[in-house]
């Protein structure tokens, strides 16, 4: 024997509920958990952007000038726009999941969830204040 059970035409079917396509969209938490997914596609775009800035700055004005006028384009201001919602999506999405992915202890207690979630808001805020002083002062 094949070590399979052999079925006969009166052995009834497994049933199998059929799934939508779009189940995820049915709870909050499903479409947030998707769109947090769907978000690293972004992120990972924003870096490819980054390093395109930092090889046309690193090749001189010319090259400098015309990466400016290739992201002055239409589509490209689009992409970025979405990039950047995406990219606090999931950075705000990652805040509030930072108390289930770590357990700080001080003196053997563990640190209640809403501190670690606000201590990442407090250092987004922090790093987002230094950030825009450096360059109001350029």
């Amino acid at each position: 024997m094949s070590g399979r059970p052999a079925y006969t035409d009166y052995h009834p079917r497994w049933f199998r509920a059929r799934m939508s396509t779009w189940w995820w969209a049915s709870r909050r938490a499903y479409l947030s958990f998707i769109l947090r997914e769907l978000s690293s596609i972004f992120v990972a775009w924003f870096v490819v952007y980054l390093l395109l800035l930092v090889h046309a700055v690193s090749q001189g004005e010319p090259s400098y000038q015309q990466f400016l006028v290739w992201s002055a384009r239409p589509l490209v201001l689009l992409l970025n726009a979405v990039t950047f919602g995406f990219v606090v999506f999931h950075a705000f999405t990652w805040f509030k999941l930072a108390p289930q992915a770590m357990v700080v202890k001080v003196r053997g207690r563990r640190v209640p969830p809403l501190w670690i979630t606000a201590s990442n808001f407090l250092a987004l805020v922090a790093a987002s204040a230094l950030v825009i002083g450096l360059l109001l002062r350029a």
